[in-house]
């Protein structure tokens, strides 16, 4: 992940945690997450402060519908507005984003436990 990248993304997008180090990750799909964001904005696909209204936006509807807000979900938040927003810049569509997400399911039921998941055709049948 570019560093200057990262530090420009933790300066404009406040709430993403980090420690003197910079961004945190308690998990590798998270960090996955942060990487597909950078490399949109990078691309110009939306701008940092459009980001940051977007998942403050997102955090909000959640706390609404009773998420405790106790930072676990952060980047279920992040993964959320980062798929919404793809959808309404045209990047992608909502079925196209739906459809990979079932074919990942799918993938990951027939892959036995400590494997990598390995997307093929047969996953979006």
């Amino acid at each position: 992940m570019d560093a200057g990248a990262a530090a420009r993304a933790t300066n404009a997008v406040t709430s993403i945690p980090r420690d003197q180090d910079g961004p945190v990750f308690r998990a590798p799909w998270e960090a996955q997450a942060f990487a597909m964001a950078l490399t949109l904005h990078d691309r110009g696909v939306f701008t940092w402060p459009e980001w940051a209204a977007a998942l403050a936006d997102q955090i909000k509807r959640a706390q609404a519908a009773g998420d405790p807000d106790t930072g676990e979900t952060y980047y279920q938040h992040w993964l959320a507005t980062l798929e919404h927003l793809v959808a309404a810049k045209g990047v992608t569509t909502a079925e196209t984003l739906h459809r990979y997400r079932d074919a990942w399911d799918h993938a990951a039921d027939r892959t036995p436990h400590g494997q990598p998941i390995v997307l093929t055709a047969v996953d979006f049948e």
